[in-house]
C-alpha cells in the first residue's frame, strides 16, 4: 500500500449551525478544517495510508484534532505539540446573498513555524524518506517564513532525488501573502520540485492574471504530471507531454462547494498512487468531489461519504 504524508495546517472552524435560519443568530458549530487536512481525511477514507505533518498546541482543541485524525486512521507521529500554544481559528459567516465570508485568527498558530527549527527540519526530512509521496499546498507555503520555505524546498528537492513523489496544489489565497510577487516566486520554485501538480484554473487566473490552459502549461513545463481542475468543465490532464480530457458529469443538487478541490485531490491520489491511469484517477477524483458538494461542509460525516461512495 502506498504511503503519503500531507504537510499543512489544521484550524478550528466555527460555522453557522445548519438549522439556524436567521443570519444574525450567533449559534455556531465547531469543527476542524484546512485544505491539506481535508484531503488527508478523504485519502485515509479511500484506503491510502496517510500521515499528517503539522504543529499544534497543548490545548484541548489540539487534543481534539489529534483524536479526530486518529479516528480517521490518519497517522499523527509527525505532529509536534508546542506547550502554551493553540491552533488557528476561523469563523464562517453567511452573507445575505448566500455566499460565505471567512474571518481568520491564525497569526500565533504553531503551524506557522513548520520547518523553522533546523533540528526539527532534519528530523522531518528523515521521517519523510519512508513515504512514497509528500503532499502540500500553496497555503502550506504561505504560512511559513521565507527561511522556513527555503528549508522546506531543500528537503523536497532531496526527497525527490530519493524517489519520493512531490504533489502540489497551488491553492492561492491572496490574504496570506504580502504581495502577489512573493507568492509567484514561491510557486515558481515549488513547481520545479513537483511531480504531480493539481491546479485550479480559477487560482491560476487570480495569481498570474492568466487562467488560460496554454499559460498554465507554460508555467508548468517542468512538471511531469499536470492536472487542471476547472469546476464543472472537463478536467485536463497533461502527463509527460500527452494531453487528455476527462468529463465532469453535471450535478443538479449542489449544496456547498467547500472542499470540492481538496476532495478531488484525495480521489485522484488514492487511485493514482495505487497504479491507476491518470484518466481513471481523475474520474475517481470527480466522483468523490460530487459526493461532497451535495452536502454541507468540506468534510462530511464518514458514514455519509462511504454510503454515497458505494452507490
Amino acid at each position: 500500500m502506498a504511503r503519503i504524508a500531507a504537510v499543512g495546517e489544521v484550524m478550528v472552524e466555527l460555522s453557522p449551525y445548519p438549522t439556524a435560519q436567521e443570519e444574525t443568530r450567533e449559534i455556531k458549530a465547531l469543527s476542524f478544517a484546512g485544505d491539506t487536512y481535508n484531503t488527508s481525511v478523504y485519502m485515509a477514507r479511500l484506503g491510502l495510508q496517510t500521515d499528517y505533518v503539522t504543529r499544534l498546541g497543548d490545548d484541548p482543541y489540539s487534543d481534539q484534532i489529534i483524536q479526530r485524525m486518529q479516528e480517521e486512521s490518519i497517522g499523527t507521529g509527525m505532529i509536534t505539540r508546542v506547550p502554551g500554544r493553540a491552533p488557528g481559528l476561523y469563523i464562517i459567516r453567511n452573507t445575505p446573498d448566500g455566499e460565505r465570508e471567512f474571518f481568520y485568527w491564525r497569526g500565533e498558530a504553531p503551524a506557522r513555524e513548520l520547518f523553522s527549527d533546523p533540528n526539527d527540519s532534519v528530523q522531518l526530512y528523515q521521517q519523510l524518506q519512508a513515504f512514497d509521496a509528500v503532499y502540500l499546498s500553496g497555503i502550506t507555503l504561505a504560512i511559513m517564513s521565507e527561511a522556513a520555505r527555503s528549508s522546506l524546498f531543500d528537503a523536497l528537492k532531496n526527497l525527490r532525488q530519493k524517489g519520493v513523489k512531490i504533489v502540489f496544489d497551488s491553492n492561492y489565497r491572496p490574504r496570506l501573502w504580502s504581495e502577489a510577487k512573493q507568492a509567484q516566486k514561491a510557486m515558481r520554485t515549488m513547481l520545479t520540485l513537483t511531480d504531480i501538480a493539481l491546479l485550479t484554473l480559477d487560482d491560476e487566473q487570480l495569481l498570474w492574471g492568466d487562467g488560460s490552459v496554454e499559460g498554465c502549461k507554460k508555467r508548468c513545463a517542468e512538471v511531469p504530471e499536470l492536472v487542471l481542475k476547472r469546476g464543472a468543465e472537463e478536467t485536463i490532464l497533461i502527463v509527460d507531454g500527452h494531453e487528455s480530457r476527462v468529463p465532469v458529469p453535471k450535478v443538479d443538487n449542489v449544496v456547498d462547494t467547500t472542499g470540492a478541490g481538496d476532495t478531488f485531490n484525495a480521489g485522484y491520489l488514492a487511485a493514482r498512487l495505487e497504479g491507476a491511469s491518470p484518466e481513471d484517477s481523475a474520474a475517481n477524483g470527480t466522483r468523490c468531489a460530487r459526493i461532497v458538494i451535495q452536502h454541507r461542509g468540506g468534510v462530511i460525516e464518514k458514514a455519509l461519504f462511504e454510503q454515497h461512495l458505494d452507490r
